[in-house]
């Protein structure tokens, strides 16, 4: 929610030529939990035969498409025309947030401008995405966490399945450790809810589906480094595993 209490409203502006269609339905469930997607809009050479399935899905939810024609190669009129349209709905002063679907570090910029207003910005990327257009987010997503994903369960019916992991595990328990480190709670115990918020300040690409595991609570479990526990009427509160004592003196 906004200062006045209203749903947050969005631009979804997606890089054709750097995202594929088949995270569409991911995509914007994902952008759902964020606020409402006002402004979709679509860029890339629609001319082109590689755009087709962008231009199946398209309608399905409600993606303008703006199509533009690369007039000479090696230079991306779709690129241009996303980050002129970005400006102009910046200065309109009618949205709250900027959602940028892309695997292009050329978009760093952009993002780091948008910011730079008090605005927030969401990217959408592959895991190749480099570091510093996720680090010029607010939040950060792995396309590969929006894919879909079912599996027989035996009895015949399919349901969603946990997402595989596209990161160590090792990675997630050193950020877990910073988080908890640099809330210093009391005895060591700090609330599960503000260690999400560090860690998504620490790393804007953190996301639990990156290790395998749809929440944070059962990501901390897995990586078993962590004690937990629940207080009525405040949540799950953890902190690291106490050190094993030590053996006894020599005899």
């Amino acid at each position: 929610m906004v200062a006045d209490g209203r749903t947050p409203r969005l631009a979804v502006l997606i890089d054709a030529d750097n995202a594929s269609a088949k995270i569409a339905p991911g995509l914007f469930a994902e952008i759902a939990k964020i606020g409402e997607a006002s402004v979709r809009r679509l860029y890339g050479d629609f001319s082109t035969p590689r755009m087709q399935s962008w231009r199946d899905v398209s309608p399905t939810f409600a993606i303008i498409e703006h199509h533009n024609r690369a007039h000479t190669s090696g230079k991306n009129a779709s690129d241009i025309a996303l980050v002129i349209d970005a400006m102009d709905l910046l200065h309109s002063g009618r949205l709250d947030g900027f959602c940028l679907v892309s695997s292009d570090s050329d978009f760093t910029a952009l993002a780091a401008r948008i910011r730079e207003e008090g605005v927030d910005v969401f990217g959408f990327g592959e895991q190749k995405t480099p570091l510093s257009f996720r680090q010029a987010c607010k939040r950060f997503i792995y396309t590969e966490n929006l894919l879909p994903g079912t599996a027989d369960t035996g009895g015949g019916a399919e349901e969603k399945t946990q997402p595989s992991a596209i990161q160590p595990l090792t990675a997630a328990t050193a950020l877990i450790r910073t988080a908890i480190a640099q809330l210093e709670g009391e005895d060591g115990w700090v609330m599960l809810a503000n260690v999400g918020n560090q860690l998504t300040n620490l790393a804007p690409d953190f996301d639990p589906r990156s290790y395998g595991k749809s929440k944070l609570s059962d990501l901390v479990m897995l990586t078993g480094g962590f004690e937990m526990r629940r207080e009525e009427g405040r949540g799950m509160f953890i902190r690291l595993k106490p050190a094993p004592a030590k053996s006894g003196g020599k005899k």
